[in-house]
C-alpha cells in the first residue's frame, strides 16, 4: 500500500527525517508515535504530496485514495447528512450524471450496485450517530452547529468515504468518549489502511496492529499494540545502553593506552594502531528517554465532609431544566469519572458543582471555606494571547516576587524562557499547562476537569495521572481518555436522561454497554423483526424492477443495433469504419446485458428466498 523508502527532509535547514523508511500493508493499521515537534504532521504532509522531499521516495499503490480530515470544519447552508454524502464524490458523480446511452446507463447502475450506493444514507447516519450526532441533527445545516461540531462532521465525511489509506491527526480530539469507544471499534474493523497520529493510549492499544516511532530524523516499526511497544523499546533500549556502556568502557581503554604510549618509541606503533580501532569504531548512543514534565499540584487543607451536598436539586440554563432530581454527595478522597453521551449534561453538572450554575429547587450544602477548581477546553481560548504565562499570574498573587511566580510555572512544565513568551506563541500543550496551573493555582478541595488532555502528549498524559493520584483533593473528571479515567477514577456517574445515578460496573462494562446499543440502533430488525422484513421485502421488489428495467432497456438497445447491422449498405466499399463501430457497440451491449441478467437473477433469487421466508413466518 505504501512504501517509505530512505527519505530525507529539512525545514529551515534543520533535518527532520534523515534516511527513514517504513511500509505499510493494504488493510494495516499503524499508530504514529513520537514527541512533539519531531515531524508527525509533516510526514502527512509528505504523503499527501504537499511537500518535496530532499531525497528517498514515498510509493503509494496506483490508484490508491487518501482520506484527510481537513483542517476548515464544513460550513454553509448543506445539511450534516449531505456533506458527509457529498464526500463519497464517485457515488456523488455517478447519481449526477445524465446520459441516453443505454449502455452507460447500465455502467452507472452496475457501478452504483458494486458500490453499495443504495445504502449510503443508512451507512452516513450510523457513522454521525457513532460519533455522537443525533438522528435530529442530520437535517441542520452545517453552519447552525459550532465548530467542534463541525469537526466531528469533516471527520465522519472522511469516514464515509473509505478511503484506500486513511491518514488521521489526534482523531479524538473532538469526540467524547462514548464517540471515542465508537472510533476505536471502527477503525479496528475499518478494511482499508490506516495510519494515525495520537496520544490516546486506548485508542492505540485497542486499534493499530503496529507502532512507528518517529525518533531521531528515523522511523521505527514495533508489531503489536502501543503497550507491547512500550515494552519493546524499553527493552531495546536497555540493551542499547548497555551496548553504549561497553563500547565506551572499550573506548577509554583504548584511549588510555594512547595516552600512556603514543610518545614512546617502542610503544608508538601499537598506538597509532589503537587510534586507528577507535576510529572505526560506530559509537552506539544511548537512547533518548521523553522528558515528562511534571505536575504540581499544591495540596488543599482537610474540610469535614461532605464537601457538597446536593438533594432533589434540578439545574440548567434560562430556566430551562437540564438535570434533575440530582441527589449527589462529594467527599475529598472521591475520584469520580462522568459518564454520557454529548449532549446528555455532563458539563452542566461540572458548572453546577463548581457554582457557576445556581439550582432551579432542591439544595445544595457547601462545606465551608470551600474552594473549587475548574479545568473546561473552552478556557484555553479565554487566555490573553498577548499577555505572558507570568502575566497571568500576577493578578492572582499581586505580592509575590517573579522568581516565585516562575518557579510556579516550572512546576507545570512551561520553563523559564516561556515565561514572558506571549500565549499566541505558546503550543497547545503549553496553553493546557498554563490553563491547569490557574486551576489548581489556590490549592482546591475539589478539581473539575472537563477534558484536560487534548494537546497533551503521552508524556504529559502521564505526568497528569501522577500528578491526580497523589493529588489530596476530590477530582471530578470528564475525558475521553478511557486510560486516564481507568487510573484516575474509583467512582462512575452516568449522567443520562435528565439526571445523575452511580453506573455500578467498570469501564469495560460501559463500553460494551454502549457498543451493543449501537448495534441495537443500526440493526433495527431484532426490536421489529415485522416491519424490518416489510422493509427488506420492498428494497428487494425495488431492485429487482431496477433489474428489469435495465435489462428491458439493453434489449432494445441490442435489437436497435440489429437491425442496423442487417443493413446491407454497411457491407458495401467504403463503408467498413461504421460497421466496424456497430460491431464494437453490439459487443459491448451483449457483455452489459450478461452482466445485467446477472443481477436481474441474482435479486429475484433475493426476493423469493425473503417471501419464502415471510410466509414461514406468517404461517407459524
Amino acid at each position: 500500500m505504501l512504501r517509505i523508502d530512505d527519505i530525507h527532509y529539512a525545514i529551515n535547514g534543520i533535518p527532520l527525517f534523515t534516511g527513514a523508511s517504513a511500509y505499510v500493508p493494504d488493510g494495516h493499521k499503524v499508530g504514529l508515535v513520537g514527541r512533539n515537534g519531531t515531524g508527525k504532521s509533516t510526514l502527512f504532509r509528505l504523503i499527501r504530496g504537499h511537500l518535496t522531499l530532499e531525497a528517498g521516495s514515498i510509493d503509494l499503490r496506483q490508484g490508491a485514495r487518501i482520506g484527510v480530515v481537513e483542517q476548515e470544519a464544513p460550513g454553509g447552508e448543506t445539511s450534516v447528512l449531505d456533506t458527509v454524502l457529498a464526500a463519497d464524490t464517485e457515488r456523488a458523480d455517478l447519481l449526477a450524471e445524465r446520459s441516453n446511452d443505454h449502455a452507460r446507463i447500465a455502467e452507472i447502475q452496475t457501478r452504483l450496485t458494486d458500490i453499495d450506493a443504495w445504502s449510503a444514507e443508512a451507512r452516513a447516519s450510523a457513522i454521525l450517530r457513532g460519533l455522537g450526532l443525533s438522528q435530529d441533527q442530520h437535517d441542520l445545516a452545517c453552519s447552525t452547529l459550532s465548530g467542534g461540531w463541525r469537526m466531528r462532521i469533516a471527520l465522519a465525511a472522511t469516514l464515509f468515504s473509505r478511503p484506500d489509506l486513511l491518514l488521521l491527526d489526534e482523531p479524538t480530539n473532538y469526540l467524547d468518549l462514548e464517540g471515542a469507544f465508537w472510533l476505536y471499534d471502527y477503525i479496528a474493523k475499518y478494511p482499508h489502511a490506516a495510519i494515525i497520529i495520537s496520544h490516546d493510549r486506548s485508542l492505540l492499544n485497542h486499534s493499530v496492529d503496529s507502532v512507528l516511532h518517529l525518533e531521531r530524523k528515523t522511523l521505527t516499526s514495533y508489531r503489536g499494540s502501543y503497550d507491547r511497544f512500550v515494552r519493546q523499546r524499553a527493552e531495546r533500549a536497555a540493551h542499547a545502553a548497555a551496548v553504549a556502556r561497553k563500547q565506551e568502557a572499550r573506548r577509554a581503554h583504548l584511549q588510555s593506552y594512547v595516552d600512556r604510549f603514543r610518545y614512546k618509541a617502542d610503544k608508538a606503533r601499537q598506538a597509532q594502531s589503537r587510534l586507528k580501532m577507535i576510529a572505526r569504531m560506530e559509537f552506539v548512543s544511548s537512547p533518548e528517554e521523553a522528558a515528562r514534565a511534571a505536575f504540581l499540584f499544591p495540596d488543599p487543607e482537610r474540610l469535614a465532609p461532605p464537601l457538597i451536598a446536593v438533594e432533589n436539586a434540578s439545574t440548567g440554563y434560562d430556566g430551562a431544566p437540564v438535570l434533575r432530581k440530582l441527589d449527589l454527595r462529594i467527599d475529598q478522597e472521591d475520584r469520580i469519572a462522568l459518564l454520557g453521551r454529548n449532549g446528555e449534561g455532563k458539563s452542566t453538572l461540572c458548572r453546577f458543582l463548581s457554582g457557576r450554575l445556581e439550582p432551579f429547587r432542591g439544595s445544595v450544602v457547601r462545606a465551608r471555606k470551600l474552594r473549587v477548581g475548574y479545568f473546561a477546553q473552552h478556557q484555553i481560548e479565554d487566555l490573553d494571547p498577548d499577555d505572558t504565562p507570568l502575566g497571568h499570574l500576577v493578578p492572582r498573587r499581586p505580592n509575590a516576587a517573579p522568581s516565585a511566580l516562575k518557579s510556579k510555572l516550572a512546576g507545570f512544565g512551561l520553563a523559564a524562557d516561556r515565561a514572558d513568551t506571549p500565549v499566541r506563541k505558546l503550543s497547545g500543550g503549553q496553553k493546557s499547562r498554563l490553563s491547569l496551573l490557574l486551576a489548581t493555582l489556590d490549592a482546591p478541595h475539589l478539581l473539575i476537569l472537563d477534558e484536560p488532555t487534548n494537546h497533551l502528549d503521552v508524556e504529559s498524559r502521564e505526568a497528569l495521572m501522577d500528578a491526580l493520584a497523589s493529588y489530596s483533593g476530590a477530582v471530578i473528571v470528564i475525558s475521553h481518555d478511557l486510560h486516564l479515567l481507568a487510573m484516575v477514577a474509583d467512582r462512575l456517574w452516568l449522567v443520562k436522561n435528565g439526571t445523575v445515578t452511580n453506573y455500578e460496573g467498570d469501564l469495560d462494562q460501559y463500553r460494551g454497554d454502549l457498543l451493543a446499543a449501537d448495534r441495537r440502533e443500526t440493526a433495527p430488525r431484532t426490536a421489529k423483526p415485522a416491519q424490518a422484513a416489510g422493509k427488506r421485502l420492498q428494497a428487494l421488489r425495488s431492485e429487482l424492477t431496477r433489474c428489469e428495467s435495465r435489462v428491458a432497456k439493453l434489449m432494445e438497445m441490442r435489437e436497435r443495433l440489429i437491425g442496423k447491422l442487417a443493413n446491407p449498405a454497411l457491407y458495401e466499399p467504403g463503408a467498413a469504419g461504421n460497421l466496424n463501430a456497430l460491431q464494437g457497440k453490439y459487443g459491448e451491449v451483449r457483455e452489459a446485458i450478461d452482466r445485467a441478467e446477472t443481477l436481474w437473477l441474482a435479486a429475484q433469487e433475493k426476493l423469493e428466498a425473503a417471501e419464502s421466508a415471510a410466509a414461514d413466518r406468517s404461517g407459524r
